[in-house]
C-alpha cells in the first residue's frame, strides 16, 4: 500500500505573503525604496539624455549644487518629524534670512562674515522659541509653527517691500568659488550642506540625543515613563530646525545672490516631501537622515530632468511630487497598519 504525501497549494503563497509582510516590516525599506527609485530614474536619463551631456559627472554634483540649501532645511525637518511633530516655518524662515541678510550688508554695510553669525542666531532663536512655546503651553506644533511662519513672512516685507540685489564682491566671489573633486566641483554651498548632513547623522545615530528624539517620536509616554527629559529634546529639536533654516537661508542667499519677500516661498512643504519620501514617517519615531538626502536628490533628478526635456513646464516638478508623495504615505501606512498587527 502506497502513501501519498499532500501538499497544500496554499504553502508557497503563504510564505510569499510572509516574506511581503516582514519587508513591510523593515524599517529600512522606504530608505532602499527612495535610493532604488533614484537609481533607476538615474539609469533612465542616461540612457534618454546620452548625447545631451547627462553621462557627465559634472550633472550629478549638479544636483548637490542646486539643491545644496533644500538639503539643509530637509535636514532640519527630519529631526522634526522624527520626534514626531511638524515645522511650517521653514520657508518663511529661509525668505526672511535672504532678506535680512541682503539688507545688512547692502543697506547697513556690514561684512558678510558679520552677518552669518547674526542671521544663525535669529533661527535659532526662533526654533527655540516656538519649541518653547509648544511644549510649555502644550500648543499643537501645526498651531505654532503656521504662525511663526506668517510671523517671518510679514518680516520680510518689514524690512523691504522689493527685492534687494547683493553686489557685495565677498558674496559674489563666496557664490561663485569652486572646490575641485577630481572629474567634477561642488560649490561652497553644497559642501556645508554634506557637512551638516554628516553632523546630523553622527547626533541622530550616535549619541543620546539621538536616540531620544526616536523614543519621544516612537511614543510619548513610554518615553516620559522611562524619565527622558521631552520637554528639552522638543525644545532642541525645534531650535536645531530654525538653525537649519536660517543656514538654509545663507546658502540660498549665495545661491541667488539676493533677498526676496516671497523667496523659498512653499519650501517647507518641499522640505517636508523630501523627507516624507525619503522614508521618515510622519508620525515620528522612524526614518533615516539619509532617506532624507536621497528624497531630495529624487526632487532635484526631476528639476533636472524637466530641464533636459526641455518642452515640459516646471509645473510638472510639482506635479511628480505629489504623486512620489502620495506613494511613500501609502508604504508608510501600509507600515503602520503591519506594526498594529
Amino acid at each position: 500500500m502506497t502513501s501519498t504525501t499532500t501538499h497544500s497549494p496554499s504553502a508557497p503563497n503563504s510564505r510569499t505573503t510572509s516574506k511581503a509582510v516582514r519587508l513591510l516590516g523593515d524599517r529600512r525599506m522606504p530608505v532602499l525604496a527612495t535610493a532604488l527609485l533614484f537609481l533607476v530614474m538615474y539609469i533612465a536619463s542616461l540612457s534618454r539624455y546620452q548625447n545631451y551631456g547627462f553621462a557627465e559627472p559634472q550633472v550629478f554634483m549638479n544636483l548637490f549644487i542646486d539643491n545644496g540649501y533644500l538639503l539643509v532645511a530637509a535636514v532640519g525637518v527630519t529631526f522634526v518629524i522624527l520626534s514626531g511633530g511638524i515645522d511650517l516655518s521653514v520657508g518663511s524662515m529661509i525668505g526672511f534670512t535672504t532678506m535680512f541678510t541682503a539688507w545688512l550688508v547692502e543697506r547697513q554695510g556690514l561684512p558678510l562674515l558679520a552677518v552669518i553669525p547674526m542671521a544663525l542666531a535669529v533661527g535659532a532663536l526662533a526654533g527655540f522659541l516656538m519649541g518653547y512655546v509648544i511644549h510649555n503651553f502644550e500648543i499643537q506644533p501645526f498651531i505654532v509653527t503656521l504662525a511663526g511662519l506668517f510671523l517671518f513672512r510679514g518680516l520680510c516685507l518689514v524690512i523691504s517691500k522689493e527685492s534687494i540685489s547683493i553686489g557685495d564682491s565677498s558674496v559674489t566671489s563666496m557664490a561663485q568659488a569652486q572646490v575641485p573633486l577630481g572629474m567634477g566641483f561642488l560649490s561652497i554651498g553644497a559642501i556645508v550642506a554634506l557637512v551638516v548632513l554628516a553632523v546630523a547623522f553622527y547626533v541622530l545615530h550616535y549619541t543620546r540625543f539621538g536616540r531620544r528624539v526616536y523614543a519621544i517620536g516612537g511614543n510619548e509616554q513610554s518615553a516620559m515613563l522611562m524619565g527622558l527629559p521631552q520637554g528639552g529634546t522638543k525644545i532642541a529639536v525645534y531650535t536645531a530646525s530654525g538653525f537649519c533654516s536660517a543656514l538654509a537661508g545663507l546658502l540660498f542667499t549665495l545661491y541667488i545672490q539676493s533677498g526676496d519677500p516671497l523667496h523659498a516661498t512653499g519650501m517647507e512643504l518641499d522640505a517636508i516631501a523630501a523627507v516624507v519620501i525619503g522614508g521618515t514617517l510622519l508620525t515620528g519615531g522612524s526614518g533615516y537622515v539619509l532617506g532624507t538626502v536621497f528624497g531630495v536628490l529624487v526632487l532635484g533628478l526631476i528639476k533636472t530632468i524637466i530641464q533636459f526635456e526641455g518642452t515640459l513646464s516646471s509645473w510638472w516638478t510639482k506635479i511628480a511630487t505629489g504623486v512620489l508623495l502620495c506613494a511613500f504615505i501609502l508604504i508608510q501606512r501600509a507600515m503602520t497598519a503591519r506594526k498594529k498587527t
